[in-house]
């Protein structure tokens, strides 16, 4: 058993995103927009065939998720292998203050390096991690898997389901707030088959 499809779903916004602070794995709820998104993308997402929905266990994925499954009234289930990316020093930091104190770091991470946030992950772990996680879930569901996560986690995973290199992150557009990918398999491979995709009442004030 497999699934054949995997819908992976970035979560809402949060004051963070709005102010262009680093995250990570600190737990930052949704804000009022990315409320809002969530509502809307739910909504469209209700719509779809979607046997089972798994979460990151941090209150942004968890909150954006329940806005579809108290809808469809599927179980949620978290894992916290779905997590964003341990950004190190980094987290809780504006780009700018990262940029004044790592110039190197920050400047190497921006042109898709593999390097260490904050001295904390790298793309590759980063992406092996997700990858890894959406395998171990779409193994137990026939059908439509739904993941929702975090912007940096789920492009990293991507890359990985779908056999690219790391260095191939710049070749994606950021993942926007309250959008999503999916995947197809073929054969015994993942195939990317939408990128930033979501009615248009989630793009409202969305970061990627």
């Amino acid at each position: 058993m497999s699934a054949r499809r995997v819908v992976l779903w970035r979560h809402g916004r949060t004051t963070f995103n709005a102010e262009n602070r680093f995250q990570g794995q600190l737990d930052v709820p949704l804000d009022d927009v990315g409320r809002a998104q969530a509502a809307v993308a739910a909504a469209h997402l209700a719509e779809q065939p979607v046997d089972a929905v798994v979460a990151s266990d941090l209150s942004r994925a968890v909150e954006t998720a329940r806005a579809l499954t108290s809808r469809t009234g599927h179980a949620l289930r978290t894992d916290p292998a779905l997590r964003e990316v341990d950004a190190g020093a980094w987290q809780g930091l504006l780009g700018a203050e990262i940029e004044a104190r790592w110039p190197r770091e920050y400047a190497a991470w921006r042109r898709g390096d593999d390097v260490r946030m904050g001295g904390g992950e790298n793309r590759l772990e980063l992406g092996t991690r997700v990858a890894e996680a959406v395998d171990r879930h779409a193994r137990a569901v026939e059908g439509t898997l739904l993941v929702v996560a975090h912007g940096a986690a789920l492009k990293a995973g991507v890359l990985r389901l779908v056999g690219l290199p790391t260095s191939a992150t710049t070749a994606l557009a950021g993942f926007r707030n309250c959008h999503w990918a999916v995947l197809t398999r073929r054969g015994h491979g993942w195939v990317l088959e939408e990128w930033n995709a979501g009615p248009s009442g989630a793009a409202v004030g969305a970061e990627g």
